[in-house]
């Protein structure tokens, strides 16, 4: 059975996702608040398995709620939103959020993004990748470059084990996509730039000039095996 938070102020918003939701997965556990702090709160008492954020909340803002909830917790967070500016979407994703959707929205798309959250999320259960000086744990996300550790988001977490998996290969834009949300959607690309660029601020000595993860324009991106 799953459990799913939304915290959400809008009352046809929580009805229509909620429908959708006890159609799809009737053994669904839904949860639902208005305000960000009680969502905090019920993030760490429920321990749901994928939270669905609205960013204009009463109280404080959805940005508030999801930097407080990283800071004790990896559970998925989907941000569903009206605010469909670039520089939201870009702070969203950077901040650790698992995905973007802006509304209206298409109640079977976000099912399948809140199926792809959950599969990855329980998934992670695999065994450390090595590629060169970098080592990555799946299960606590622990990442270190010759030894020393880099912070890194879930999210950032999943991109570089897909492509610790096929180092020396390039990845394309629909496999990240895949391993990611668990489908290639319209956006894709765009949200995977902003992750990669994140990753290469981390752990290049020169981000403008990326010796380790190598962009192949119209296809995707190489970790280099020599890294």
């Amino acid at each position: 059975m799953m459990k799913i938070l939304i915290i959400e102020d809008s009352p046809n918003v929580v009805e229509t996702i909620s429908l959708a939701l006890e159609i799809r997965w009737p053994d669904t556990k839904i949860i639902i608040t208005s305000l960000g702090e009680k969502g905090i709160e019920m993030t760490e008492t429920e321990s749901p398995d994928v939270i669905i954020l609205d960013l204009g909340l009463p109280d404080i803002s959805g940005f508030d709620v999801l930097k407080r909830i990283r800071l004790f917790s990896n559970i998925p967070i989907i941000i569903l939103t009206a605010r469909q500016d670039e520089t939201d979407i870009v702070k969203g994703l950077e901040w650790g959020a698992d995905d973007y959707m802006t509304k209206p929205f298409k109640q079977l798309e976000l099912l399948a993004r809140v199926q792809g959250a959950i599969r990855r999320y329980r998934h992670l259960n695999e065994k450390v990748l090595v590629c060169g000086p970098l080592r990555l744990d799946p299960i606590s996300l622990k990442l270190t470059l010759n030894g020393n550790e880099i912070r890194i988001t879930r999210t950032e977490g999943l991109i570089m084990g897909h492509l610790m998996k096929n180092a020396g290969n390039v990845v394309t834009y629909s496999s990240l996509g895949e391993a990611m949300w668990g489908g290639d959607f319209p956006e894709a690309s765009d949200s995977i730039k902003v992750h990669i660029r994140h990753l290469r601020e981390k752990l290049e000595t020169n981000p403008g000039k990326p010796k380790l993860i190598i962009i192949k324009p119209g296809m995707g991106y190489l970790l280099t095996k020599e890294s």
